[in-house]
């Protein structure tokens, strides 16, 4: 593959577009809030007054667990508190799943309206999300990922986290394989970035700002979109 990549600092036009590759969590897919956090704690036995402690063991697991190294029992045996045991088959360990696949499900209805737009005119995309198994099948089962995606990749599934070459080779894969270089590939991570970059694709660093993302990309004029999941 190419080792160079052009960045999307201008709006590309449909011909030049293969494919589009969205990472999900920061980009479509919302930060869950201090009060999920707080309540996803307090189901693992910890303080609400330690939801910090909880987030930093929470997520120095994390990346194991979105790789499908870690079963969700793996995941939550050490971290929760308080004498409870998640336990195979448990109902504390079915509600830890639940809530904590629930809180990363809220999209961001300013970026829906950009793919839904970008759908309109016939932008192709492809999800490629580091996402624990729970969570793969909650996104594949919403409204917009089956209208808006001709594909879906998760790290769990595949064994392999962004922003290892694997991942972004299986979601061109899952894309058809496009030309690197006529591919868009757009995620909050600097990392993930540059990643994909040093495998030849166009890249567009996503930083929060819709109106910005919508320039960058073909768009439908007006188009009226499904609630967002």
């Amino acid at each position: 593959m190419p080792s160079t990549s052009t960045s999307a600092s201008q709006p590309l036009l449909l011909d030049e577009l293969e494919a589009v590759i969205w990472d999900y969590n920061g980009v479509l897919g919302l930060q869950p809030t201090p009060d999920m956090w707080s309540r996803l704690a307090v189901l693992a036995g910890w303080p609400a007054t330690h939801t910090d402690n909880f987030m930093q063991a929470f997520w120095s697991r994390r990346a194991a667990y979105d790789a499908g190294t870690l079963s969700d029992y793996a995941f939550w045996r050490d971290l929760v508190r308080g004498g409870r045991e998640a336990a195979p088959g448990s109902e504390l360990l079915a509600a830890l799943r639940t809530v904590d696949t629930q809180m990363w499900t809220h999209t961001d209805p300013s970026v829906l309206e950009v793919l839904h737009r970008a759908h309109a005119v016939g932008v192709p995309m492809t999800l490629l999300s580091n996402a624990p198994l729970p969570l793969a099948s909650a996104l594949d089962d919403t409204e917009w990922c089956a209208t808006l995606m001709s594909g879906t990749v998760y790290s769990a599934r595949i064994g392999v986290n962004k922003p290892e070459d694997r991942a972004y080779e299986a979601a061109l894969a899952a894309a058809g394989w496009p030309v690197p270089g006529r591919t868009l590939f757009i995620d909050d991570k600097p990392d993930n970035i540059e990643a994909a970059a040093r495998l030849g694709m166009r890249t567009l660093h996503y930083c929060g700002d819709a109106v910005e993302l919508a320039s960058r990309l073909p768009q439908a004029a007006v188009i009226q979109t499904a609630p967002a999941a």
